[in-house]
This record gives C-alpha cells, sequence and structure tokens, in this order.
C-alpha cells in the first residue's frame, strides 16, 4: 500500500492553492533562471506535473515510481528533464523543482491534519515520496544530457569530416584530429556518397592534422581506401610526416599499393597529372615584374 494516505485527498481539494504557493516560491528561489524560462512555461509545467502527481496518488496503490499507475508522472518527469537540459540548466536548478514542493505540502498537512502522530508519519511518507520524484528528475535530465552530447557529437563528427571537391574528378577529406571507428564511418559514407555524386576517380585524404597514427588508425584509412576503390575511385593519403612515416614502418603496418605523399599540394599535382590538367605558371604583367 502506498504510504501517505492523505496527500492525495489534501492535493485533490487544495491543488489550486498548493500551486499558488509552489509558484510563488519559485519565483524567489535563487534557483529561478528567468533567462531560460518564462513565467507562463512555469507556471503551465508546474499545473500540469501537480495534476498528474495528484492523479497517481489517487490509483496508486504503491509508491513504486516505476508501476503503471506512475506512466504519467514519468512522462511529465522526463519531458521537464530533458527541456531543461536542452535550454542549459544544471541538475541542481533541474532537481529543484521538485524539491520545491515539500514546503508548500507540508504547510496544507499541518493545515489539514491535527493528531501529531499522523502529520508525523504522513509528513514522512510525503517526503520519501518527493525525494523519490526528485531522484527520478536527476536521472531523467542525466539521461537527457547524455542524449545532448551525443548528438553534437555526432554533428561535430559530420563537421569535421568535410568532403571537398578540388577539382573536377578530384575529391579530398582533410582530417583532423582523431580517427576512430565511429568517425571513419562517418568519413567513408561522406566520401563514398560524393563519388557517387560527382563520379570522381581520386580521392585525397589528407591527414596533416591528424596527431599520432597507429595501427587501429592505418586499418581504418586502409578500409576507406578499399571502400573508394569499390566504387572505381583511386586513393591517395596525403600529409604523410617523417614522425608518422617512422611510426607505420616500426608498427610493421603494411599500406600495401596505396599511394601516399608528403603534402596535399604533392598529391594534387599527382592528381592532375593522372587526370591529364596541366597547370602552368603565367608571365607577370609588365608593371608587376
Amino acid at each position: 500500500m502506498i504510504a501517505t494516505t492523505r496527500l492525495a485527498d489534501i492535493l485533490a481539494r487544495h491543488q489550486a492553492e498548493v500551486l499558488q504557493d509552489w509558484m510563488a516560491l519559485q519565483l524567489k528561489s535563487s534557483a529561478r533562471r528567468t533567462d531560460l524560462i518564462s513565467e507562463n512555461d512555469l507556471r503551465e509545467s508546474s499545473r500540469q506535473f501537480l495534476a498528474a502527481l495528484t492523479a497517481a496518488l489517487q490509483r496508486a496503490k504503491s509508491d513504486d515510481l516505476s508501476s503503471p499507475e506512475w506512466a504519467d508522472v514519468r512522462d511529465q518527469i522526463a519531458a521537464i528533464s530533458s527541456s531543461r537540459a536542452a535550454k542549459g540548466f544544471t541538475p541542481l536548478e533541474t532537481a529543484t523543482f521538485v524539491f520545491s514542493l515539500k514546503e508548500p505540502v507540508f504547510n496544507r498537512l499541518r493545515q489539514e491534519t491535527k493528531d501529531v502522530q499522523v502529520l508525523a508519519d504522513e509528513t514522512w511518507a510525503a517526503t520519501t515520496l518527493l525525494d523519490k520524484v526528485g531522484l527520478l528528475t536527476t536521472e531523467s535530465y542525466q539521461r537527457a544530457r547524455e542524449d545532448v552530447i551525443k548528438r553534437q557529437q555526432e554533428e561535430l563528427i559530420e563537421l569535421s569530416t568535410p568532403v571537398v571537391k578540388l577539382w573536377d574528378g578530384v575529391l579530398a577529406v582533410p582530417l583532423i584530429g582523431t580517427l576512430d571507428s565511429a568517425r571513419t564511418q562517418v568519413v567513408m559514407e561522406s566520401l563514398l556518397q560524393q563519388i557517387v555524386d560527382t563520379g570522381s576517380g581520386i580521392a585525397i585524404i589528407d591527414i596533416t592534422g591528424v596527431p599520432t597514427v597507429d595501427t587501429l588508425v592505418a586499418q581504418h584509412l586502409l578500409k576507406t581506401v578499399a571502400a573508394a576503390r569499390l566504387m572505381g575511385a583511386d586513393c591517395i593519403i596525403s600529409g604523410v610526416r617523417p614522425q608518422i612515416a617512422q611510426t607505420i614502418v616500426h608498427l610493421g603496418v603494411n599500406l600495401g599499393d596505396v599511394i601516399t605523399k608528403p603534402t596535399l599540394a604533392s598529391a594534387l599535382a599527382l592528381s592532375f597529372k593522372r587526370i591529364g590538367v596541366t597547370v602552368t605558371r603565367s608571365a607577370l604583367p609588365a608593371a608587376q615584374v
């Protein structure tokens, strides 16, 4: 059975008064963020949550928040936590939304309960329940923040792996930072799609901005080269510095027949030669000689 027997009845009869007192506390709280949420939005989310909490208390047989009776409360908490995480609220500011409800609830319990022992039991039951809901808010906030961070990481990976068309038939992928499995997959998909879209026959993978090359990075590069070849494009790896060359030899990594160049410029020169493009230096005008 649910520990508190009077809270549901009190909230049902005095929901408007409790909401008014709760809003007053939130508006003067140090955790109030007027820059992130308006008073109207705060009032509406508070009203919806209080209504869901009241309905759950009326029909729930226990304070097990995982039970079906608490589904609406869980949904409200998830929505509020997700919204606040996206807006930039801290975990403390988000959890305070629930914990600030304690004071108006306790005040109403004192007004409605004359027996000291019953008041103590009801207050403890309400404290336990709201603490559980508050902890659920923290968990929901953490999941929401992790989702936001994951999306941002995916967006950063996409932004950091552009495929550039240098010339008709010549693509370049300038890599900067660590090359892991997830990023390799994005690079490969982007490169293959651009090969199809542009009909390019040469792809330059520039690793000038890759700090280190180990066995795993080399394997990722080889997979990308192999995939490009299956699409009919030859790959040139540029930006192979002396330190990276020594590391590759030391690791015993076999790049096979992959063409490597020390700079992007030398790789581009080779690409021009392969596609029959000749670049000549024009004579300077007489006034500039």
